[in-house]
Formats: structure tokens, sequence, C-alpha cells
């Protein structure tokens, strides 16, 4: 009856345990993070003469980002700190005395980490996108005086059927382009049919692309035409430039954004490589706390100590964002394809945990059988 209870309690006071040494780790971490931020940019913030509210409301917005960067490292320190607290005051070894083995931990830490690895990939899309947002809003208005709605993109390209259009600039909060070139090609791919060109466009995702002072041009017939106001029946549209700022990282974009974004890029003819290999950096990066999970387990059945493991442990930490960011330049370059290079950290880092944990369970799990086997 004891051992069957004892599961349920284990469990309760492991979560307990591991939750409270996660709020302590978490706030030593986002303070230091903080300061290290606020000296690097507090001469900015003094230059710029911005009022203090100003300046808390900056870290405020930005603190749900520094949650979701800091808690894959974060877990793996509470684990670590847990397991070896457990495993020094003779805990470990008196509940596997007891009939537990570590397959139950694993079982449990497994779970646990999944649990918050949603939890993980829920705030940060939610909360810590937008948080990061006006973050950046604040940064870019007022401190560098720099207006978003004023951003200009040079040498854009746009495909959709059998147009391909060229703007010298284009002005995305502004719904205009400027030195417009578009080139019409017929229907069987043949040759271009006709070109226009123009000295300014307002796009319309209702009335197309209404081009100003533009000549039409036939090459097939060697005539050309002007037009004061020329509509093209073209329905791509700005938008999406209004969150793909070539100062932005993608991965800044929530999920569903950038799934939109994808979808309208592909129907442009443009590349999606490093977009693409951006969402699924966003699901690896969440799931990484299950990898600090399994790095956890398996550290703690090399040794006990808890100082040699936090320092193994971060080593660890610093290799997987080093193979995260490895991962992400092949998937940008197309040397990998997009999955396999934003999984690539979380595939070797687990795998080298896994085969540790196998290595210690596989030959304890066989002698117990063994055991009984010959007892039976």
């Amino acid at each position: 009856m004891i051992r069957r209870l004892l599961p349920g309690y284990l469990a309760s006071y492991v979560l307990k345990q591991n939750i409270f040494l996660m709020c302590v780790c978490l706030g030593v971490g986002t303070g230091i993070y903080l300061l290290s931020d606020l000296f690097d940019r507090l001469d900015d913030f003094i230059e710029a003469g911005l009022g203090m509210g100003t300046i808390l409301k900056y870290f405020l917005v930005k603190m749900p980002l520094i949650f979701s960067q800091i808690l894959p490292a974060v877990f793996l320190i509470s684990m670590i700190v847990q397991l070896c607290v457990m495993a020094r005051s003779k805990e470990l070894l008196a509940l596997r005395t007891g009939g537990l083995s570590l397959l139950w931990f694993l079982k449990f830490f497994v779970i646990y980490a999944v649990i918050w690895s949603f939890g993980q990939l829920l705030f940060s899309q939610v909360i810590g996108v937008y948080g990061e947002q006006e973050a950046y809003r604040i940064w870019k208005e007022d401190v560098r005086k720099s207006m978003l709605d004023k951003r200009v993109l040079k040498n854009i390209w746009l495909k959709e059927g059998n147009f391909v259009v060229e703007a010298k600039e284009v002005m995305p909060f502004g719904n205009r382009a400027k030195g417009i070139t578009v080139y019409e090609f017929a229907d069987d791919n043949s040759g271009i049919q006709r070109v226009i060109t123009s000295e300014s466009a307002e796009v319309s995702s209702k009335y197309g692309w209404k081009l100003e002072n533009a000549v039409e041009l036939s090459p097939d017939r060697f005539a050309s035409r002007k037009h004061p106001m020329f509509t093209m029946p073209i329905k791509l549209n700005l938008n999406v430039f209004k969150v793909v700022d070539p100062d932005i990282d993608p991965a800044q974009l929530p999920l569903w954004q950038l799934d939109q974004v994808i979808e309208q890029l592909k129907l442009s003819g443009s590349s999606v490589d490093r977009l693409i290999t951006a969402w699924h950096s966003k699901w690896a990066y969440a799931f990484s706390l299950l990898t600090m999970a399994l790095v956890s387990l398996a550290l703690v059945t090399i040794s006990e100590n808890i100082y040699l493991n936090i320092g193994l442990g971060l080593a660890l930490v610093f290799a997987y964002y080093a193979l995260f960011m490895v991962g992400a330049s092949a998937g940008d370059s197309g040397a990998l394809p997009p999955i396999v290079a934003a999984w690539l950290g979380n595939i070797l880092v687990s795998s080298l945990a896994l085969g540790r944990i196998a290595w210690v369970f596989v030959p304890e799990h066989f002698g117990k059988y063994m055991t009984k086997f010959k007892t039976g």
C-alpha cells in the first residue's frame, strides 16, 4: 500500500521543490540580464533624454522575452541542483532501495519538461513577441528617433501570375512604391508581352497597383504609350513588408504571423528557407527544455557534485546554443533542410544524454530482471 502511495507523494514533493528552485534561478538570471542590459544601454537612454517612466517601461515589456531566452538554462540549473541535493542527502538512494528506479524520474521529468515546453512556446509567442515588438518600438522611436512608419525598403522584387514587379523603393506603411517596372509575360512564357515603367505607384489589395505617369512598352510592336494613371490587375499588397523588417530577426514574429508571411512570400516567388527555418526553430527552442531535462538526469548519473554538474551543464547549454545557431545558419543557406537544421541541437544533445541514461539504466534493469528470474 505504501509503495503504491509513494509515487504520488513523491511527484508532489519533487514538483514543489523544482518550482521553488525555478523561481529562484529565474529571478537571479533575470536580474543579471537586466543589469547587463541596463549598463549597456544607459548612456543611450540618458543621451536621448528619456524619463524614468519610459526606461522602466522598456525593461518591463522586455522581461517576457528575457524569461523565454534564459528559461532553458534556468530549467537545467534548477533540475541539477534539485537532483544533486536529493542524491547527497541520500534521498535518491533511499527511493531506489524502496523500488523506484531511474525510469520513474525519467518519465516524471520528461512529462514535466513537455508541459513546460508548451507553456514556453505559448508564452514566448504571445506575451514575449508583443513585448519584444514594443521594446523595439521604444528603442527605435524614442531612443533612435527612427519612426517605423517611415521605413523604406530598397530593390524589392515581386511575382504574381504572369507579372514580375521590380520596385526601387517600397514604403509598406504608406502603401506606396517608387521606381516601378512591371514585366508581363505571355501565358505560355514564350516571351515578354509588355513592359510598364512608372515613377511611383499607389498599392491597394482591392484595386491593384495604380501606376502614376506610366510608360507602356510593347516589344512585339515596337510601340510605346504614356498613361497619366495606369491600373495593373496585381493583387499583391505591401502588408507583408510591415512585418518583414530587415532590422528584425524573423524569430521575433509569432508563429501564426510568420506562417502567413511565408505563404505570401511563396506566392511572390521569394526564397523562404530562412523563414521556414525560423518557424521550426521556435518549436525546437521551446522543446529545448526537454533536452535540458535529459541532460540533468544524465549528469546526476555521472557525479553527485553540484558544482561540477552545474559547470558541465552550462558547458552543454553553450554547446546547444552553438549547435542551434549553426543549424539555423545551415537552414538559411540551404545546406540542410529547414526542419533538420532547426532541430539539430536538440537531436544531438538529447541523443548524447539518452545514451548516458541508457548506459546506466539498461544494466541496472537487466540485473533486477535476472535476480527475479533466478529467485522465481
